[in-house]
């Protein structure tokens, strides 16, 4: 085996074109396939009177599992709508709390290759919604490859 190809995975269409780049590429090395997908749970805010302290109503624990449940159903969707044939190699799947960015730089350690997608966005959006790839182009420790979001028809 000729090491590990990571790949970020978030169900958009630049991101299941990378999944296809890397299981097409990981074939030809004969490597082992990670897709990651990172999450990262969000609480709604607590509602209050003026002046009183808020107080949660609600199970975060409750949450947090049918939030990761709902999760893991969309990361199963993305792969199998990534593909029309099965990929030719195993897809290992890891689902990881915490900034997409901060986790594929991490899964990079000990890769031979990471693989992002990016949706292309620039200027000012860019600068708000932060971008993903250009986060692992300037961290990680191994070759990235960028995947274009593919042309709308």
């Amino acid at each position: 085996m000729a090491g590990t190809i990571v790949v970020g995975v978030d169900g958009s269409p630049a991101s299941q074109a990378a999944l296809r780049w890397a299981a097409e590429e990981a074939a030809l090395r004969d490597a082992r396939l990670v897709a990651v997908w990172a999450w990262t749970f969000v609480p709604p805010a607590p509602m209050a009177e003026p002046g009183m302290i808020p107080m949660p109503a609600m199970d975060y624990s409750g949450a947090i599992e049918a939030e990761r449940a709902a999760i893991e159903d969309e990361f199963q969707t993305a792969l199998r709508e990534a593909f029309v044939d099965p990929p030719g190699v195993d897809v290992e799947r890891k689902l990881v709390d915490g900034d997409p960015g901060h986790v594929l730089e991490e899964e990079a350690r000990a890769a031979e290759l990471v693989v992002v997608g990016s949706r292309g966005r620039s200027g000012i959006a860019a600068a708000l919604l932060g971008s993903v790839s250009k986060h692992v182009v300037n961290h990680a420790r191994c070759p990235v490859v960028v995947v274009k979001e593919p042309p709308a028809d």
